[in-house]
């Protein structure tokens, strides 16, 4: 335990925030439970609360919602991949236009994550977690009986918004579990958030095309009534409750504010720098202006806002942080230029069918899966950050040596070892935040992290469509490929040298 609060302080010290009391290395609180047996093995104590009625700490129970919720928003930025040449048939639109099915969800996924971690923190993740769900069954609604195109794209906007509220709010609830029981959140409990994203991510083109194919495009949208319902009942029967007034002990009269000015210019200017970026092959110089004046407008509302939507003095404050927002993002910008990018290249350049895509990228997706798992049981956070990062630099290289005519068992090695940093560096960067954020403001920095990684996925549409032009080849491919070389080194650099994962979260109640 004198182990542990030592690596407590440093992390507290290193990052400005509570990391070292609040990310599960403080000594259990007084009171039933406090010091009694199993308390200093994290993970697998039965702490029972009579006011909650939860059996085993992070139990069945609790992660089940938590667990369900958090797949909805990565399956619907994947399933929609699939039907998208049938929702332009049936409306008579073209790539161009049913790109904006995906864009529209990644910008809303973008502001939405957070702004409902911050009402998580704010009101309770409980019922940001509800409101969450109730928000993905009104779109899934929308969706399966759009009329029209437009509002097919609403649909999408609501469905960004509903499903950007459960994994904000499942980290709240992990934060708020941890202080219940004075146990630490077992890394492999984040791991199966991780793990959750990533298999859901993985197995959504071949849903969205299986019900596609069977039921039409709607059932895409259909399908999330059903599943949003089970994670809606899942919280009201196990979740347990928000404490009375759910807000910062240290927050002033203003926290209970959303900031909707700093909402707003935050879409505004994420809007703009969105489609410049989706239009890298024809640049939109013109877009830049209002971006800057919005992003300038952000900041110095932000600075004098009391309660900002953007903390921005404590990122100041919490370089840590940033540093591993900025991790996220590169290493999501890899990821998807190759999830994207090697997929395309598959059946146009190799002539392989979707389907035969799809069995042929199936190694790089149990690879993640995995690795996941792998990362959720490692105490530290460096080391498996640094191998993400020499997998990723490694795989990049693989792929500039493919070539249209290679060999498959070249295709599923490059695969197969491109997963590897999929899994390691989704678990290692959200154990980073779980550690480095505010013991108050969990939520929102959980959602920050994933802001960072949809911006990443966006800059990367771009750089593909820039790097392929009408159609993926070997040239684009290896392109991509240099450039991911180049960002896993730098990623490489980056975490070797951030003093502040020397004493991150370790959660060690594996």
């Amino acid at each position: 335990m004198n182990t542990r609060r030592k690596a407590g302080a440093e992390a507290g010290t290193e990052a400005g925030t509570d990391a070292g009391t609040d990310a599960g290395m403080h000594p259990a609180p007084a009171g039933p439970g406090a010091g009694g047996p199993g308390t200093g093995c994290p993970g697998t104590a039965t702490v029972p609360d009579t006011a909650t009625g939860s059996g085993p700490a992070f139990g069945a129970r609790l992660m089940a919602p938590l667990l369900l919720g958090s797949l909805l928003n990565p399956i619907n930025s994947t399933m929609i991949a699939t039907a998208l040449v049938a929702i332009g048939q049936d409306f008579h639109v073209g790539a161009a236009d049913t790109a904006w099915l995906i864009s529209a969800m990644y910008l809303a996924s973008a502001v939405g994550q957070p702004s409902m971690g911050r009402l998580a923190d704010r009101v309770g993740p409980r019922r940001v977690f509800v409101a969450g769900a109730l928000t993905v069954c009104a779109a899934g609604v929308v969706g399966a009986l759009a009329p029209t195109f437009a509002l097919l794209i609403v649909s999408r906007v609501v469905l960004g918004i509903g499903t950007a509220a459960a994994y904000p709010a499942a980290m709240a609830v992990l934060r708020a579990e941890s202080r219940r029981t004075g146990l630490a959140t077992p890394r492999r409990v984040l791991g199966r958030l991780s793990l959750a994203a990533l298999g859901s991510a993985a197995v959504g083109p071949t849903l969205g095309g299986l019900l596609a194919a069977t039921a039409g495009w709607r059932a895409v949208f259909a399908v999330n009534v059903p599943l949003a319902l089970l994670a809606l009942l899942g919280a009201l029967a196990w979740l347990p409750a928000d404490r009375k007034g759910a807000r910062p002990e240290r927050a002033g009269p203003a926290s209970g504010s959303l900031d909707p000015l700093g909402i707003a210019l935050f879409a505004a200017a994420l809007t703009c720098a969105m489609v410049f970026l989706l239009r890298l092959a024809d640049p939109q110089w013109l877009l830049l202006a209002p971006a800057g004046v919005l992003a300038g407008a952000l900041v110095w509302w932000q600075l004098r806002h009391p309660a900002p939507f953007i903390d921005l003095r404590m990122l100041t404050h919490n370089s840590p942080l940033v540093r591993t927002y900025l991790r996220q993002g590169l290493t999501y910008l890899v990821i998807y230029c190759v999830l994207y990018g090697f997929s395309q290249w598959l059946e146009q350049a190799y002539g392989a069918s979707s389907f035969q895509a799809g069995l042929i990228m199936l190694p790089m997706s149990l690879a993640a899966a995995v690795c996941s798992l792998v990362g959720a049981r490692t105490k530290g956070i460096r080391a498996p950050l640094t191998l993400a990062a020499v997998c990723l630099a490694l795989g990049s290289a693989v792929f500039l040596l493919l070539q249209g005519t290679g060999p498959l068992v070249a295709l599923l090695c490059a695969g197969a070892l491109f997963g590897i940093p999929q899994g390691l560096a989704s678990t290692g960067n959200q154990a980073a935040v779980y550690a480095q954020a505010p013991a108050d403001g969990v939520g929102a920095a959980a959602g920050l992290q994933r802001t960072a990684q949809y911006l990443g996925a966006i800059t990367a549409s771009g750089l593909i469509g820039l790097l392929y032009g009408q159609r993926a080849s070997d040239s684009g491919l290896h392109e991509i490929a240099l450039i991911g070389i180049v960002l896993g080194l730098a990623l490489l650099v980056l975490t070797l040298a951030d003093r502040g994962l020397r004493a991150g979260a370790t959660g060690s109640g594996v």
